[in-house]
């Protein structure tokens, strides 16, 4: 099974300026290709290949303005204008908007490499147009043997530089069959409730950090554009936003990974947390909670190691209902956090009872 492995990377000034280099072109055949198949659309009613943008790179780089091109290696270009044609396969199939134009300052800034655009020798790394391997601190082995498909490496917005690898990983196995099953409820105050009766406090990690984010912001916004000052301010927050990220993604796959290692059978609910962040309220503990993550690290754990996931439809009624006898409250207010069943008089934590509830119909779905 292929699984990624990434690292902290620390390039020379010389590698560096090459991968920023790379970065830009990226961008710029990205952004061209875009460009020329909408209008080949829109003009013609032309609909455009990944051969057909491979045909225009040969012919974007013969001409002067585009010269500068030729200076990096052509796989990550290559690379682009297939990951434009994933975008707009995605979008054919209704599951993703139209491909947007990638910013300097707001996308992510990376190159991939395939097997032919880097050398992979005694543990180190050298990426195409560079003479020396690439400064990699191996936070945790590779799988003995392992043999690289494709090498990714970004920059992100605090400056930090990082390599993915990607790897044929047989230490992947799938892990024996449990009895267990449990309902996963998201939730605000507690990160998640699961129906065995147990709360995962949400940390709030955006918010213990906020205080101290608020400043950072506040003095960029005082610098003047452009000045070195300014990108100092930037990077500070910069900073600040990765530490939260950090601490997040942390705390998600430390649980996702319980959860998926305990239990056979995951059920959760199928939330549109787009629609939720709508609720201006609510959208800054929302996005902070990241259930999307969440569900998608269970996702794809789960079938690392031969679990099931279900999904409960977003309708439900799981916090109306009642886990013992079934009846459905009319109404049932965010505010309300426990209540008592009219029909078997049982009081129910509101959380858990949905838990419960989210459980069983997914079951009942199996």
């Amino acid at each position: 099974m292929k699984r990624t492995y990434k690292y902290r990377c620390y390039p020379s000034p010389e590698q560096a300026e090459q991968l920023n280099r790379t970065f830009g072109c990226v961008r710029k055949v990205y952004n061209l290709a875009l460009d020329a198949r909408t209008r080949a659309w829109s003009v013609d009613r032309q609909s455009t290949t990944y051969v057909q943008t491979s045909a225009w790179l040969t012919e974007w780089k013969r001409t002067d303005e585009l010269a500068f091109l030729n200076e990096v290696s052509s796989v990550p270009l290559q690379q682009a204008l297939r990951h434009l044609q994933a975008a707009f396969a995605a979008f054919w199939d209704q599951r993703s908007r139209y491909p947007r134009f990638k910013s300097k300052r707001r996308s992510r800034a990376s190159a991939e490499y395939t097997r032919s655009a880097f050398r992979w020798r005694n543990r180190q790394l050298t990426l195409a147009k560079m003479d020396a391997p690439l400064a990699i601190v191996w936070s945790r082995p590779l799988p003995e043997g392992a043999q690289l498909s494709t090498v990714t490496v970004s920059r992100d917005a605090a400056g930090r530089w990082f390599v993915a690898l990607l790897v044929e990983d047989p230490t992947i196995k799938t892990l024996s069959p449990v009895d267990s099953a449990v309902g996963v409820d998201a939730g605000i105050t507690s990160l998640v409730t699961l129906s065995t009766g147990e709360k995962v406090t949400n940390p709030r990690h955006e918010r213990a950090d906020r205080r101290k984010l608020a400043k950072a912001q506040r003095e960029l916004s005082h610098k003047a554009k452009d000045s070195r000052n300014r990108a100092k301010a930037r990077l500070k927050v910069a900073r600040i936003h990765a530490r939260i990220a950090d601490r997040r993604r942390d705390l998600l796959h430390k649980l996702s990974t319980r959860l998926v290692r305990e239990n056979q059978t995951v059920v959760i609910e199928d939330l549109s947390v787009r629609s939720m962040l709508r609720n201006q309220s609510l959208a800054r503990v929302i996005s902070d909670a990241a259930w999307s993550g969440l569900r998608s690290m269970i996702e794809y754990k789960a079938a690392w190691y031969g679990r099931q996931v279900i999904t409960v439809d977003r309708w439900y009624p799981s916090s109306k209902t009642c886990s013992t006898c079934g009846q459905i409250n009319t109404s049932m207010p965010l505010s309300v956090r426990s209540w008592t069943c009219s029909g078997c008089c049982t009081t129910h934590d509101r959380d858990i009872n949905a838990a419960k509830n989210i459980l069983a119909a997914g079951l009942a779905e199996r």
